[in-house]
C-alpha cells in the first residue's frame, strides 16, 4: 500500500509539473472527444464533450487559418487540412501528432473516403486534388483540374466524400464539378458535369448523400447534381440566391456547408440580406424567409432538427439567434461574445459548443434553456470538430 500511495504521489506531482492541462488519457473511450483549432498558432486542442473540458494540446500543424478536419472510422484519428497546403494525422486518443506533410501551396479542405482508406485534399495551388493513404499518409495519386477552356488547372472547392466510395468537388474557374470514383485509389475514374455556372466558390452534399450542391459566385443560383439520376445532370436551383441586382455590402460570403436540413426542408444563409431563406427540398423552391439580426455565416441543425442556430459575419458576429423550425421564426438571440467562428453540437444535440475566438474562449450552452453552462479558454479558436463526425455522409 505504501508502494501504491508512492506511485500515485508521483504521476500526480508529474501531472501538476507538467503544465495547465491534464493531458490525453490513452485507456479511455473517445467517442466523446473532439478538436478545436487554435488558428493563430497552429495547434488545436483535444477536448472532451461530456466533461466539457480541455485534455491537451497538439502543436506544429501551420496555417490554420481556415483549417478543416475529418476523422478515421474508428475515430482515433483526425486528419487536419492546412490553409498552407499541410495535411497532418493527429492520434486523438493519445493526443499527438503521427505525421505530417505539405501537399501543395494553398490548400482549401478535404475529405475521407467511405472506406476509411483514403484522405483527399482540395488545392488551390497548383490546383486540383490528391489523394493519400490513411494509414500513413503516403501520395496515392494525383486529379488535375485540367480542362480545355483552363488547361492551366484550376483551384478546386466543395470537396466532400459520397456514397458507394466516390467524391465530388467543384471546379472554381473552370466552372465544372467532377465526381471520383475510389474503387482504385491510384488511378480513380472521373466522371466530368460541365457548364454548371460561373465560379462554383463552395459545395456541400445533403446529409442523406443523395444531392451535391455548388454555390456560383459569379452569378446567382444553386448547382445542383442529383446523385440518384446523374444522367440528368446540372440543375440550376433557387435562381434568386445570390448578390441580386442589387448590389448589397456583402460582409462575408456563407459557407454552403452551413447549410441546415431539418424535416423537409433546407435552411438556407442568404448572401448579402439579414435572412434565413428556407427552400423546399426536392422540389427546391423558395418557401419562407425569416428575419434575422445580421448577414448569416453559419446556420446549424440541433441532431433533432427542431432548432437552427445561426452565427453572423462582421459587425454582427458576437451574436448568435436560435430558429424554432416548427415556428420558422427566431425564438433566442444570444450574445455569444466578439468573433463568433463556429459551432458543434454534441452528438445528441444537448449542448452546443461556441469558438468566441476574440475572447479566446469556448463556450457551451444548454440547448434546451439556452444557458451558458461551460467556458473553456482556447487560443483563438475557430472550427470545433467532434468525433462523432466520423459516421456522417460528408463531414
Amino acid at each position: 500500500m505504501r508502494l501504491l500511495a508512492l506511485i500515485c504521489f508521483s504521476l500526480l506531482t508529474h501531472v501538476a509539473h507538467s503544465g495547465e492541462l491534464p493531458g490525453c488519457p490513452g485507456n479511455v473511450g473517445i467517442g466523446d472527444r473532439g478538436l478545436i483549432i487554435e488558428r493563430a498558432t497552429g495547434s488545436v486542442v483535444i477536448v472532451n464533450s461530456s466533461r466539457q473540458e480541455v485534455l491537451c494540446r497538439v502543436e506544429g500543424l501551420g496555417d490554420l487559418s481556415h483549417a478543416s478536419i475529418v476523422f478515421s472510422r474508428d475515430e482515433q484519428f483526425a486528419f487536419v487540412f492546412g490553409r498552407d497546403g499541410g495535411l497532418s494525422k493527429i492520434d486523438v486518443l493519445n493526443g499527438r501528432l503521427e505525421t505530417r506533410v505539405i501537399q501543395s501551396g494553398n490548400a482549401i479542405g478535404g475529405a475521407i473516403s467511405q472506406d476509411g482508406k483514403v484522405i483527399a485534399v482540395s488545392n488551390y495551388t497548383p490546383g486540383g486534388v490528391r489523394l493519400f493513404s490513411t494509414d500513413n499518409l503516403q501520395p496515392l495519386a494525383t486529379v488535375a483540374a485540367k480542362t480545355k477552356s483552363f488547361p492551366e488547372g484550376s483551384k478546386v472547392v466543395g470537396l466532400v466524400d459520397a456514397p458507394d466510395n466516390k467524391m465530388l468537388f467543384s471546379l472554381f474557374d473552370a466552372g465544372e464539378i467532377w465526381q471520383i470514383s475510389l474503387n482504385n485509389p491510384t488511378s480513380p475514374e472521373v466522371t466530368k458535369f460541365e457548364q454548371v455556372g460561373r465560379q462554383p466558390y463552395d459545395g456541400l452534399i445533403s446529409p442523406d448523400g443523395r444531392y451535391y450542391m455548388a454555390g456560383l459566385f459569379g452569378e446567382d443560383g444553386i448547382a445542383l447534381l442529383d446523385l440518384w439520376y446523374p444522367e440528368r445532370g446540372i440543375q440550376i436551383i433557387l435562381p434568386d440566391y445570390g448578390k441580386g441586382d442589387e448590389k448589397l455590402p456583402v460582409y462575408k460570403m456563407p459557407h454552403l456547408e452551413g447549410w441546415a436540413f431539418a424535416d423537409d426542408h433546407a435552411f438556407l444563409p442568404a448572401v448579402g440580406r439579414n435572412q434565413l431563406l428556407v427552400a423546399s427540398k426536392g422540389v427546391w423552391q423558395l418557401a419562407h424567409k425569416i428575419p434575422l439580426h445580421g448577414q448569416p455565416v453559419f446556420a446549424m441543425a440541433r441532431p433533432d432538427a427542431r432548432q437552427i442556430w445561426v452565427n453572423f459575419a462582421f459587425p454582427e458576429n458576437k451574436w448568435l439567434q436560435v430558429v424554432d423550425t416548427k415556428a420558422m421564426k427566431v425564438v433566442k438571440k444570444i450574445e455569444a461574445g466578439p468573433g463568433v467562428m463556429h459551432m458543434e453540437f454534441t452528438p445528441r444535440g444537448e449542448h452546443i459548443w461556441v469558438s468566441v475566438r476574440d475572447e479566446s474562449k469556448v463556450k457551451v450552452y444548454d440547448t434546451a434553456t439556452f444557458a451558458l453552462i461551460k467556458t473553456l479558454e482556447v487560443k483563438s479558436p475557430s472550427g470545433i470538430f467532434f468525433t462523432a463526425r466520423a459516421h456522417k455522409i460528408g463531414l
